[in-house]
């Protein structure tokens, strides 16, 4: 199987201002990044959130985030803090988001790294561990969920390329936890044609994520050949869609049912 494109930051904050000047850009953000690059002392806040504020005071390792995941972030990670978790992270990048996270779940959490970058396992730390492969590698996957799994989260913030995505989510998903979640960022990826995406493409991510939200709904089925219960269905609480992020709820779902209680008026 052919190596994945290198990892692409292209990230941007969502503030409007002047491009910072190239010197003093990281070479690997001033390279791809797509819109001006803001330091976290010139973005905006997000109130009450312990994982901007991180951000915002980081001085140690590069952590590069759009601002508006992180009160998606607060939503959904918050109930998983201070818990014996396993995080997964594909892409380390510079390794400052695992110690982001290692801060923010708390000592009993175990953070999973995956990069293809050999130069990631030197952010090893207490608490971080950093396996070296390809995401889009399924050998490399199902080692990987044998070895750590099962997880309670599973992030994909890696290459972004389709192939990269789909193949990522169908190796680990049903390695995470009931009542687990399955995140994947970056989505506007499916848009660009750089990353195998385009508007309306078969095969991106987008595309093949609008197909589970058919399989969410597959109780409801009056057409049993060709639209089924699948195991997708019996598993997943909900499917949240945001700007660029997928966040998938994980349960023991059970065929739905209705009741009525009060007394009829007509």
């Amino acid at each position: 199987m052919s190596e994945p494109k290198p990892r692409s930051r292209a990230k941007k904050a969502a503030v409007k201002t002047s491009p910072a000047p190239a010197a003093a850009l990281p070479a690997q953000v001033a390279s791809h990044a797509v819109a001006p690059y803001v330091p976290a002392s010139m973005a905006l806040p997000a109130p009450g959130t312990d994982l901007f504020d991180y951000f915002a005071s980081n001085s140690g390792r590069l952590i590069f985030k759009w601002m508006h995941y992180f009160d998606i972030y607060e939503k959904h990670f918050a109930a998983f803090r201070g818990r014996d978790i396993k995080f997964l992270e594909i892409g380390v990048f510079h390794g400052g988001s695992l110690q982001m996270w290692k801060n923010y779940f708390g000592p009993r959490a175990q953070i999973i790294g995956v990069d293809i970058n050999p130069a990631c396992k030197a952010f090893e730390e207490e608490g971080i561990t950093i396996e070296i492969g390809s995401q889009e590698d399924r050998e490399f996957l199902r080692d990987l969920a044998a070895k750590y799994g099962p997880f309670d989260i599973v992030l994909d913030d890696g290459g972004h390329t389709m192939a990269q995505q789909i193949i990522s989510f169908e190796e680990l998903y049903h390695h995470v936890r009931r009542d687990g979640l399955y995140v994947c960022e970056d989505l506007h990826t499916s848009y660009w044609k750089d990353w195998g995406g385009g508007y309306r493409k078969a095969n991106t991510f987008i595309e093949y994520s609008k197909e589970l939200i058919d399989q969410l709904h597959a109780w409801h089925s009056k057409d049993p050949e060709s639209f089924q219960v699948t195991p997708f269905t019996q598993s997943a609480f909900g499917l949240h869609f945001y700007d660029s992020m997928l966040v998938i709820e994980k349960r023991l779902i059970t065929p739905p049912f209705s009741r009525a209680t009060g007394k009829p008026s007509f």
